[in-house]
């Protein structure tokens, strides 16, 4: 048997979870500074779930879920985005009884059977961010700067724009789709089959068609800006004005959908030109409804998630930093009969809390050298049969070259900020 992964599936390999690493670690840190914590939902799910939230005429439901019956018979799905399970979360934990505002944030893998290409697989993971009560659109504004931030603490702000519209509330949406089906169906001859099914189903979906010709008859339609009710331009105004605040840029897009119907008001995505096709690298909005739709209390809230594959690709093709694990101190010893030695200090350097590697083989000097260079070793100490018999180290910078004999005693005042002022 011939063992490979699944199509649309991959490892990640070492050489490249440093980068996932330190996506996840900035999004952390950020996420911690504005008040949010981690939550961890399951990857399985009753189907229902999925289909109640995502609405059943969505390209998700219909086309893309990983559903299958448990052995009980009840229909699960692999989750195929995270909002869902964290308002089911909410709801079952109530959550709203703890405190009035929740800030909650996820990471983890998320499933969709699409067509894999550049950035988009069909296991993919996402880095979400969900926030429960607040109503106000300050709020909104709050999380499209945090993301922001996070985006600027990975080094790739210049490559991102921030698009944002509003999609109205139950009140001054109904008249838009009203509109919107007029209008599209004075075209409908020129629409693509899949967009004359979603004049049926969910004309709004139209204005995110990839089709040349239907993007072309998109552009010319109705605008959702010019249908808000006094409430919903109000609310959309003030998230525009706490962006303005802090000058964080954006640019006015009315055509954003949103491929879920649980949106209402603000929308926004964070896109790139840098990635081809799959343009879009972050993206969320207000959810007022969804918490009362699977069974909650009437809670408002607004959220966002981005992908972490997309993320990776970007900061690789379009930074310079350096994700190579850094390794503290490697201990080449020449001899076998030094190997006790060589265990020992390792060990006693590793409780100081440096990072040491010790290959216990009988390899050259220069072949170990190789090694130390290979694991981006800041330092390599070298143990000689002169140095043994005389309760010595050599110790190399590896970026100069400098050498120094040290006395055994010295091990035990070594730590990360000794090893460079000793040089």
């Amino acid at each position: 048997m011939k063992t490979k992964t699944l199509r649309g599936f991959r490892d990640i390999l070492p050489e490249e979870i440093y980068i996932w690493q330190f996506v996840e670690d900035k999004a952390r840190d950020v996420f911690g500074k504005y008040g949010y914590s981690e939550i961890r939902v399951p990857v399985l799910e009753y189907t229902e779930l999925f289909t109640r939230s995502l609405g059943t005429n969505t390209e998700i439901v219909e086309k893309e879920m990983y559903t299958f019956n448990d052995r009980d018979g009840s229909s699960v799905t692999l989750r195929p985005e995270g909002t869902a399970s964290v308002v089911r979360s909410y709801i079952d934990n109530a959550l709203h009884l703890k405190s009035p505002v929740n800030k909650l944030y996820y990471i983890g893998p998320m499933f969709r059977h699409e067509r894999p290409q550049k950035g988009r697989y069909r296991n993919f993971h996402q880095i979400g961010v969900e926030l429960f009560g607040p109503i106000e659109p300050e709020y909104d504004a709050e999380l499209i700067n945090m993301l922001a931030y996070t985006f600027r603490e990975l080094g790739i702000s210049e490559y991102v724009k921030i698009e944002i519209s509003s999609l109205g509330d139950d009140k001054c949406r109904p008249l838009y789709r009203e509109d919107l089906i007029k209008y599209f169906s004075a075209n409908k001859n020129r629409l693509c089959d899949d967009c004359n099914t979603r004049l049926l189903t969910n004309p709004l979906r139209i204005l995110d068609c990839k089709n040349p010709e239907c993007r072309k008859i998109a552009d010319a339609a109705p605008s959702i800006l010019d249908y808000l009710c006094q409430d919903c331009d109000s609310h959309f105004k003030n998230v525009l004005k706490g962006l303005d605040l802090v000058n964080t840029e954006y640019e006015l897009n009315p055509k954003i959908v949103r491929g879920l119907d649980y949106y209402n008001r603000t929308v926004f995505e964070f896109t790139t030109t840098k990635l081809g096709s799959q343009n879009a690298v972050a993206a969320g909005g207000r959810y007022d409804g969804l918490v009362k739709e699977l069974g909650g209390a009437e809670i408002p809230a607004v959220g966002f998630a981005m992908g972490i594959e997309r993320l990776v690709l970007l900061i690789q093709e379009e930074t310079n930093l350096d994700f190579r694990k850094k390794t503290d101190l490697y201990i080449a010893f020449m001899d076998s009969s030094h190997i006790d030695y060589a265990f020992k200090i390792t060990e006693s350097l590793r409780m100081k809390g440096l990072s040491v590697v010790t290959d216990y083989n009988d390899k050259s000097l220069k072949s170990k050298l190789k090694r130390a260079n290979k694991l981006n070793a800041s330092y390599v100490i070298i143990i000689g049969e002169e140095e043994y018999n005389n309760d010595q180290l050599i110790i190399k910078k590896m970026r100069s070259g400098e050498e120094k004999v040290i006395g055994i005693s010295i091990i035990a005042e070594i730590t990360p900020t000794h090893l460079e002022q000793m040089f």
